[in-house]
């Protein structure tokens, strides 16, 4: 009798062992950057004492400024699981192979997260869904897990993960544990793969499995993507808000650019963005950066939005809070349409208006290396660290030897939130 088609998760773990290219290591270059800044950035932040560990607290402030990378279709935020997941599975391993099981990581993030669909991210936070799955392949890259090995990974991970959003709706930090849950779920399950456990080979598409317990329309067409590794379509964050909201702030800054932005001022856009961001009145930096009201404000009156202005002080403003109460939020059904392949929105300033289908960062409208580096820097000077740190950073993310060690970037870190 024929054998029975592969599972899905098998089906990912050959895609995974396909080498990478060296255009994908270079984008990986900036991906590591790019998170190395939003972790020096937040380095002060409270959560960053929860861990003794550097790699934990590295894990647990990646995403704390909402300054992280995001891939649009899967909803989800790679970065900052993949990077301490590659840190933390072989410390000393050489720099190539940090990157190439980086790319892997990404990729299992992006495939599993496009696969889910509106009704699971109406529940669970994909970026710990798919996260742990990206932890697992990442890790499982980086200890020579064959493709029996790496499906029993995935399947392993697959089986507890999660990650409910309950925790939008109240003020608490479990969205940053939710990233260090998914990295060391993902790398447990690698490791424990490597001496032989076993997890569920269709823990994906299975009766019991996570489209069935979590979906209703799931897509796993979309689990596989095909050509060239989906890194490059992971988006950079330029502004420190919820990216729901960086369409807004954007078709803001080209409308203030032709005026003043007085008066009433609607923003029209998908209806997560309203779902995720529609905060009149925030009074905490964790609801100002999920406020499209408070962003479109920031605009109105400053300009472009820096880290300061989604801080308590600002927030405090009343010059801010009066422009707040000038924005109207409203769903446009085109825009909810094309979502998540696209984050659009519109403002509206009496007859003058501005249309964006896509935000700053994405691919259709790309942050240069430049970019990247220049907001790293940023964020490394908003952590307190000189400019000689920013310095080191850039050099060990973008000129690396391939061939050397990536111990250095641990040491990095390690001398950064010692």
């Amino acid at each position: 009798m024929a054998d029975p088609s592969p599972s899905l998760t098998r089906q990912l773990a050959r895609r995974l062992a396909l080498p990478v290219d060296d255009a994908s290591l270079a984008r990986a270059r900036l991906h590591l950057l790019d998170w190395l800044g939003c972790v020096a950035g937040a380095r002060r932040s409270p959560v960053a004492a929860a861990a003794a560990d550097p790699i934990a607290r590295a894990a647990l402030l990646g995403n704390w400024l909402e300054m992280d990378d995001v891939h649009r279709a899967a909803i989800l935020h790679p970065g900052p699981v993949v990077w301490p997941a590659v840190l933390d599975a072989k410390p000393g391993v050489a720099f190539r192979q940090l990157l190439a099981a980086a790319v892997r990581g990404y990729e299992a993030a992006i495939g599993i997260g496009s696969a889910l669909d509106a009704h699971h991210y109406r529940f669970f936070h994909n970026s710990a869904t798919a996260g742990t799955f990206a932890a697992a392949a990442a890790a499982g890259s980086l200890l020579d897990l064959d493709e029996a090995g790496l499906t029993a990974a995935l399947g392993l991970a697959g089986s507890v993960t999660g990650g409910l959003w309950q925790m939008r709706l109240e003020p608490v930090t479990a969205k940053q544990w939710h990233i260090d849950h998914a990295r060391t779920t993902g790398l447990a399950a690698a490791r424990y793969a490597a001496h032989g456990l076993t997890g569920p080979e269709a823990i994906l598409e299975g009766p019991l499995g996570l489209f069935a317990a979590t979906c209703r329309a799931p897509q796993p067409e979309r689990l596989l993507g095909g050509g060239r590794w989906r890194i490059h379509d992971v988006s950079f964050k330029p502004w420190a808000a919820c990216r729901h909201t960086h369409p807004a702030i954007d078709a803001a800054l080209e409308l203030k650019a032709g005026g003043a932005l007085d008066g009433p001022l609607t923003v029209a856009t998908y209806r997560d963005a309203l779902t995720f961001c529609d905060q009149p009145d925030p009074r905490t930096a964790a609801e100002a950066k999920f406020s499209l009201q408070h962003a479109v404000a920031v605009v109105a009156l400053r300009g472009d939005p820096q880290l300061a202005d989604f801080e308590p002080e600002a927030i405090a403003d009343p010059a801010l809070a009066s422009a707040r109460a000038r924005v109207r939020v409203v769903e446009d059904a085109a825009m909810t349409a094309r979502f998540p392949a696209h984050f659009g929105a519109r403002v509206e300033a009496g007859d003058r208006r501005v249309e964006l289908a896509d935000a700053r960062g994405d691919p259709e409208r790309p942050l240069d290396a430049a970019g990247v580096v220049a907001k790293a820097r940023a964020l490394i000077g908003w952590g307190g660290l000189s400019a000689a740190e920013g310095d080191r950073a850039v050099d060990l993310a973008l000129d690396g030897d391939l061939d050397g060690s990536a111990a250095a970037i641990g040491e990095l870190l390690r001398r950064w939130l010692a």
